[in-house]
């Protein structure tokens, strides 16, 4: 599969305000030829960048950061870029170096005690989790957020810490060395959430939880961010995702605001082990999949579907194809040889999409020892 552990090169500061020394002053020497400190600085930050590869997306983003100074002189405005774009270094500086091995993001109240029948599973789920070769990612908190990170052990922790006036420190079971982030905006820290999972286990909770769960049903149900599994989880009895199931098929789907199959992207699950279930079956033969232009999607498999199981797909999913058929190619990557699946996608359908995967992941296809572990990238 695609070598996905290569690790991003250390990021720092840089200039220390917005806009080094001089503040929101204009990018220019001082008019004698001479070049000024800002403007030496930046040219031996430029060469910095030099070298790295991805040329035109770094001059593209030079050239955002001169559009943004013709747009506004405004403090405040540069002020949130810059922290914007500290979130964004400060998140990758975590995860790139650890992006071989799957993780489960798990969302849920703060508020839940240790003594709580959610916070034990939670304890129990990430636990297994474990186990399993998963890590586990949190928004660092307390509640069902520690108990994720308390059931996972540090080693296998990641902390996605939010900077709030009223927050307490982080909770103790995350390495703040190398696996805990304080972001300090709410949208970078759900795109760090939703970016950097392969799963996502959402727990009973209050508004924080459920903004994160519809963000990435959003980002998913747009084709924003490549599908992956979603499982609302509460103990047995506990009837908090049947309530909001409800609230979904009489206030929204009946009204025609999502499609009924919209309902695939997610499983409604009371126990650990069924949740842990789902998330490995999503992985078995589905490994990736990649958006391309002139909405063409491939997906890249642990398996080769023989002719007859492709043709069985194409009568069962016809629906989701803007036209011709779901064909087989073959992607050379690092890894060698993987096979895989290509097509015209609609993508209003992510609901059959998630019901394709399903039946790829039910085919009785070899596809050696990495249908044992689900829980790599590579």
């Amino acid at each position: 599969m695609p070598n996905t552990s290569k690790s991003c090169p250390a990021l720092t500061d840089g200039l220390s305000s917005p806009l080094g020394p001089s503040g929101g002053r204009a990018f220019h020497g001082s008019g004698n030829g001479a070049a000024s400190p800002l403007r030496q600085r930046i040219l031996e930050l430029a060469d910095q960048l030099e070298g790295q590869g991805h040329g035109e997306l770094l001059e593209g983003i030079l050239g955002h950061l001169v559009a943004i100074r013709h747009a506004t002189h405004e403090q405040s405005d540069w002020a949130f870029l810059h922290g914007a774009l500290a979130d964004i270094r400060d998140g990758l500086n975590v995860f790139c170096p650890h992006r071989d091995r799957r993780k489960v993001g798990v969302v849920g109240s703060a508020r839940v005690p240790p003594q709580s029948a959610v916070y034990q599973q939670a304890v129990h789920l990430s636990r297994q989790l474990a186990a399993a070769g998963f890590e586990v990612m949190t928004g660092a908190g307390g509640g069902v957020m520690e108990a994720a990170n308390r059931g996972a052990g540090p080693g296998k922790s990641y902390g996605l810490n939010i900077q709030l006036p009223f927050e307490f420190a982080p909770n103790p079971y995350i390495d703040p060395q190398g696996k805990l982030v304080a972001f300090r905006y709410f949208f970078t820290r759900k795109h760090f959430l939703v970016r950097e999972s392969d799963a996502l286990v959402a727990m009973p909770g209050g508004v924080g939880t459920l903004d994160e769960l519809f963000e990435a049903l959003t980002l998913i149900q747009t084709a924003k961010t490549a599908p992956i599994p979603v499982v609302l989880l509460a103990p047995a009895g506990d009837d908090y995702w049947q309530r909001w199931k409800r609230y979904m098929v009489k206030s929204v789907e009946e009204r025609g605001m999502v499609s009924a199959a919209d309902a695939q992207i997610y499983d409604q699950v009371d126990s650990v082990e069924a949740a842990v279930g789902v998330i490995r079956r999503f992985y078995r033969i589905f490994h990736h999949c990649h958006f391309l232009g002139e909405e063409r999607l491939r997906l890249l498999l642990h398996g080769t579907p023989t002719a007859e199981q492709l043709k069985v797909m194409n009568h069962m999913f016809s629906d989701l194809l803007l036209g011709g058929t779901i064909e087989p190619f073959a992607h050379k990557g690092d890894q060698g040889v993987v096979p895989g699946l290509q097509f015209h996608f609609d993508h209003r359908c992510m609901g059959r999409l998630y019901g394709l995967i399903r039946h790829l992941n039910h085919l009785p296809l070899s596809g050696g020892p990495h249908l044992e572990h689900p829980e790599q990238r590579q």
